[in-house]
């Protein structure tokens, strides 16, 4: 039986295969690893407020109300203040609220989190659509917002 490569050429071609199954592995370690961070450190929690439905912006109001029917985000400013808005879309009954887990500063974005709360237990609920949302005020920043 005749030899199609030299040892040579072998050795050359085992070195090539394992390198690049050693990168190959690196590579997939690697982007298991990795978590979301966008790179920037908090600088300071916000002051805000929440605000009532009947005290939104009548503009907001109604960016709001063309959008509750699935989840949203929406920003709008208006004389110096920023109104940070964000929905959950329909739900089947009443008893749903949101609540604001985090907002933050950092040097180039405001991080807002929220949360969509289900009904308590022993709450009386009953069977009607509801379009949960908050709508939080704060002084106006010139940065991005992110959505947690």
């Amino acid at each position: 039986m005749e030899k199609c490569c030299g040892d040579r050429e072998m050795k050359r071609l085992r070195a090539s295969c394992n390198i690049w199954i050693l990168l190959i592995l690196i590579t997939g370690l690697a982007s298991g690893c990795v978590s979301r961070y966008d790179g920037e450190q908090k600088l300071r929690d916000l002051d805000f407020t929440v605000v009532d439905r009947e005290d939104e912006p009548e503009e907001l109001s109604t960016m709001i109300e063309g959008e509750k029917g699935h989840p949203f985000q929406i920003l709008y400013a208006d004389q110096g203040q920023l109104y940070l808005a964000e929905g959950y879309g329909e739900q089947p009954t009443t008893g749903y609220s949101v609540a604001v887990r985090e907002l933050y500063e950092t040097e180039n974005t405001i991080h807002i989190r929220t949360n969509l709360l289900g009904p308590e237990k022993g709450e009386d609920i009953k069977e009607i659509t509801t379009f949960p949302y908050v709508v939080v005020q704060l002084g106006y920043i010139d940065k991005d917002v992110l959505f947690d």
